[in-house]
């Protein structure tokens, strides 16, 4: 039995993704950059990761000249030294914890929704019971 024109067609079902994420009307494309931001999801490009890599590199950089030029014993150097690497590490920790917990989160939410549009798929209000 075919089904009436739109039953079953979710504007979240894969032919309509990309026009619903991003309101373009243009075909769904392999990747589109619009789609991505509205998911949350950080941009890849070489840009963004090279000013993180520089800021990051600034940073560290400006702190150990500060510690090297503090009019201090050496052994107040070597502590705030070992205190700004311990921190570094505990910041890489924590920023790898909260993308892991976001990602797992994801892809749950990611299968509660695809088990939806199935059960929507399949549903035919028309069909006797």
């Amino acid at each position: 039995m075919s089904r009436p024109f739109g039953l079953g067609h979710s504007p979240r079902s894969p032919e309509y993704a990309h026009e619903y994420a991003c309101g373009c009307a243009r075909p769904r494309p392999a990747r589109c950059s619009t789609h991505e931001r509205d998911t949350g999801q950080a941009a890849e490009h070489g840009a963004y990761y090279g000013q993180a890599v520089a800021s990051f590199g600034i940073a560290i950089g400006a702190v150990a000249v500060g510690i090297y030029n503090m009019e201090v014993d050496g052994w107040v150097r070597a502590f705030l030294g070992i205190a700004v690497l311990y921190l570094t590490t505990s910041a890489f920790t924590l920023a790898k914890v909260i993308r892991d917990r976001q990602e797992v989160t994801q892809i749950v939410s990611r299968v509660d929704q695809a088990r939806m549009e199935k059960i929507m798929a399949e549903y035919d209000p028309f069909s006797p019971k």
